[in-house]
C-alpha cells in the first residue's frame, strides 16, 4: 500500500500499536507522528512508556500489531515489502554498543559498507577513517573494542551508523549505559550532527540535550503520545498533568 507524503516528510507513522500477552499489554496505543527532514525529535517519558518500542519500530526491528509506518509514499508494515533496503537508510545506536568484539574498530565501520553498500575497501576505509577523526578517535582505528572506554565505543556505534550514509539517525538512549563523565562526549558528538541538518529520532533521560537539541519533544505514557511541543514551550508551559508530574520528578 502506498500513500502520499510531503516532500519534507521521511516518516510518517499512523495509529501505531504494539499489543502482547492478547492485548492485556499495550506498549504502543495508537502512536501517529511525522518527522520531517533536518529535525531533532526527541522522545521522552517514564520507563514503560513505549519510547524504545516506538523507535525500534521505526526500524522495523519489531513487527507492530496493528497501523502503519510510510517510508517514501511506502507502508514498511506490509510483510511483502522488502525491508532491508529501507533499513539501510537509517542508522540504529543502542544503549549498548554492539561493537564485534573480534574485530578493530576500522574493520567494525568498514564490514557494512562493504557488505551491504558494495563499496571498495579503501573507499570504506576512506570514509571510515574522516569520521574517526571527526569525534576524535582516528589514532584509535586498530584498536578493539575491549580497549575502548564506554564513551569511545558509543562514538564509534554512532559513526559506524553514519558509514551507511543514513537519511535518519535512531538514538535509543544512548548515553544510558555511560558512566556520568562519559556522556558528555558522546553528547557532544549528537549536537555536532543536529548543527549539520542530520534528522535525528532520539529517545533520552537527558533533559538538558532535550532543551537544548530538540526540534521537537514527544512526551509519551503508557503507549500513547501525551503532548507534543517545541522544547521551550514544552520545558515551561506543559499542558498536561502527565508531563507536568514527570518533570517535576525528573528536573
Amino acid at each position: 500500500m502506498t500513500t502520499k507524503q510531503s516532500d519534507q516528510t521521511l516518516i510518517r507513522v499512523e495509529d501505531l500499536q504494539m499489543h502482547f500477552k492478547k492485548g492485556q499489554i499495550k506498549a504502543l496505543d495508537g502512536v501517529s507522528l511525522e518527522i520531517q527532514k533536518g529535525e531533532v525529535l526527541v522522545i521522552i517519558g517514564p520507563s514503560g512508556s513505549g519510547k524504545s518500542t516506538l523507535l525500534r519500530c521505526l526500524n522495523r526491528l519489531e513487527v507492530p500489531t496493528g497501523g502503519h509506518i510510510y517510508v517514501d509514499n511506502v507502508d514498511i508494515t506490509n510483510p511483502k515489502v522488502e525491508i532491508h533496503a529501507y533499513r539501510q537508510k537509517r542508522g540504529m545506536v543502542f544503549q549498548h554498543f554492539h561493537l564485534f568484539p573480534n574485530m578493530t574498530v576500522l574493520r567494525n565501520m568498514t564490514l557494512a559498507p562493504m557488505k551491504l553498500l558494495k563499496k571498495s575497501k579503501q573507499e570504506a576505509e576512506e570514509q571510515a577513517l574522516k569520521l574517526l577523526d571527526r569525534v576524535g578517535l582516528k589514532n584509535r582505528a586498530d584498536a578493539y573494542p575491549s580497549q575502548l572506554s564506554g564513551g569511545q565505543k558509543q562514538r564509534i556505534a554512532i559513526v559506524r551508523a553514519l558509514c551507511m550514509n543514513p537519511e535518519i539517525m535512531l538514538f535509543d538512549e544512548p548515553t544510558s549505559a555511560l558512566d556520568p563523565e562519559m556522556v558528555g562526549e558522546v553528547l557532544e558528538v549528537m549536537r555536532e550532527l543536529a548543527k549539520e541538518g542530520m534528522t535525528m529520532a532520539v529517545v533520552t533521560h537527558e533533559m538538558g540535550f532535550a532543551r537544548e537539541v530538540g526540534s521537537r519533544i514527544i512526551f509519551m505514557s503508557e503507549g500513547k503520545i501525551v503532548e507534543e511541543a517545541p522544547p521551550k514551550v514544552f520545558f515551561e508551559n506543559p499542558r498536561s498533568d502527565r508531563a507536568k508530574e514527570f518533570l517535576s520528578k525528573v528536573l
